[in-house]
């Protein structure tokens, strides 16, 4: 009887563990999310759902998914990290099982306060519960000429803004780049944009003026706000961006390239080494903490599964930002593993763009991280490509990806040079124009 007892016992105390497994996290769900910025609530979508015998997690802005890299649980307390940006969102549970409260951090410090509302996707929250405050005026659909800042760091951009009811998505190209995706509302005269993909967290705050145009503030983190203004273009293109295959030349006559880092081994790479001989080299300047890097790097990893075979090498130059060479490499390998990455990765120096751009005294100057330099067979700079439009600028990213697509394939088309008597090392060769 006692061992009958005893196995009964068991079974129900195994019953119960699995039922006890088998329920789901207090931490799964949608969770409006809320960062403590300068300028007011930063509000993002934080997904939290079942992976495995974990748990995942994703920052939603927008069309935008952000995977978080890892997800850790610790009896009420919950961590999510973003490993190749350096970040983590840290909190525990209320009592009430419905709140979180704690903190984001970059790189071990904290940077703004962190809260969170599970069940909830509402971005921006009315004014107050009875706010039923409209705008009659246009609504903000289409392209804005832009200006973030004033005097000589003023820096011109292009919005390109969806408005449906209140709920207003986008972003902002730049010379170098673009604010990646954005999302919030227009609600009574006011627009209030936020994104938050673990990589860094704005707020946007405008007016609209009487005249139809914005002003208003941007909120970087825990910074400063710097102020921005915006008026519809009304004539296609005319956003006053510059021409990114215009901005970065090169400095020397002899249209070369010259670098020599150690890649992720220690062991030093230069141009100039064998294996390029007769390949067409794509130079790619990063960052593995540069969103728009990120946003990149995908099209990186299908040129060299499509095209290496046709004779293309790539070659990633890696700008960190510890300076520390373990810290950076550990950095870089995990931004080759997030993305699958199989080209060579070196480590060229840090993130600074002066301390970067002496590090290549062959360029006129590094204006953006990313930077794209095509190389050709015979070892000559034919363009130089710097910024990066991502996907979250639609349109413009998909003419972006097929005009560079474009230039890598006529170049891959092109013969290889027989070496000639006296000619230049491996890789070497006359100049060419740089556009």
């Amino acid at each position: 009887m006692g061992r009958r007892t005893t196995a009964v016992t068991t079974l129900a105390l195994a019953a119960l563990a699995a039922t006890w497994a088998q329920a789901p996290s207090p931490f799964a769900g949608s969770w409006r999310a809320v960062l403590a910025s300068p300028g007011g609530d930063l509000p993002f979508t934080l997904r939290i759902s079942a992976r495995g015998e974990g748990l995942a997690a994703h920052a939603v802005n927008g069309a935008e998914q952000a995977a978080a890299d890892s997800v850790r649980v610790d009896g009420r307390r919950i961590v999510v990290r973003f490993d190749v940006y350096d970040s983590e969102i840290a909190a525990e549970l209320q009592p009430d099982g419905r709140t979180l409260l704690g903190d984001w951090s970059k790189a071990g410090k904290r940077v703004l306060a962190f809260s969170a509302a599970v069940r909830d996707e509402r971005r921006f929250l009315p004014a107050s519960p009875t706010s039923q405050s409209r705008d009659d005026g246009p609504a903000l659909s289409g392209a804005w000429a832009a200006t973030f800042g004033t005097g000589e760091r003023a820096q011109a951009a292009r919005g390109e803004l969806q408005q449906q009811g209140e709920r207003v998505s986008g972003t902002f190209l730049t010379p170098v780049g673009d604010h990646r995706y954005l999302e919030g509302e227009f609600r009574g005269g006011v627009l209030r944009l936020s994104r938050f993909d673990g990589s860094a967290a704005s707020l946007y705050v405008a007016r609209r003026q009487p005249d139809g145009s914005l002003e208003g503030q941007l909120f970087r983190g825990a910074g400063a706000p710097q102020d921005w203004t915006a008026r519809r273009i009304e004539a296609a293109g005319a956003d006053g961006l510059p021409d990114a295959f215009a901005a970065a030349g090169l400095s020397n006559s002899e249209g070369r390239l010259r670098f020599r880092f150690p890649d992720l081994q220690g062991q030093p790479v230069s141009l100039q080494d064998e294996r390029f001989r007769g390949r067409v080299v794509l130079v790619n300047i990063f960052g593995s903490w540069c969103p728009n890097c990120n946003d990149e790097a995908p099209l990186l990893r299908e040129w060299g599964q499509r095209y290496s075979g046709r004779g293309l090498a790539i070659v990633g130059l890696a700008y960190e930002q510890t300076g520390d060479p373990d810290g950076d490499r550990r950095a870089v390998q995990r931004f080759a593993k997030r993305h699958a990455l199989e080209h060579t990765l070196l480590l060229a120096g840090v993130s600074e763009r002066k301390a970067a751009a002496a590090t290549l005294p062959d360029l006129t100057g590094l204006f953006a991280f990313p930077t794209t330099i095509f190389v050709d067979r015979s070892g000559r700079v034919r363009k130089i490509h710097s910024g990066y439009a991502g996907p979250a600028t639609g349109e413009h990213h998909a003419r972006l990806v097929s005009e560079l697509t474009r230039t890598l394939e006529e170049l891959l088309a092109e013969p290889t040079p027989a070496p000639a008597a006296g000619a230049p090392g491996p890789n070497g060769g006359l100049a060419a124009g740089v556009r």
